[in-house]
């Protein structure tokens, strides 16, 4: 990582960062979902999980 050039992040810009790579635009409705939906869902949030993980190891 250059020194020179890394800046560190709050939490706040870190989960904007986020969200913002999400940028999600799909709506879930849980009473119309079945059992993959769910799975795709569960899979969804973890992969949010590793990816702020990797953002807050970039400080």
């Amino acid at each position: 990582m250059d020194r020179e050039n890394s800046q560190i992040f709050s939490k706040t810009e870190k989960l904007k960062m986020l969200y913002e790579a999400k940028a999600e635009d799909v709506e879930f409705s849980a009473a119309e979902s079945d059992l993959d939906d769910i799975e795709a869902q569960d899979r969804a949030q973890e992969a949010d999980k590793r990816q702020l993980n990797e953002i807050m190891k970039k400080e």
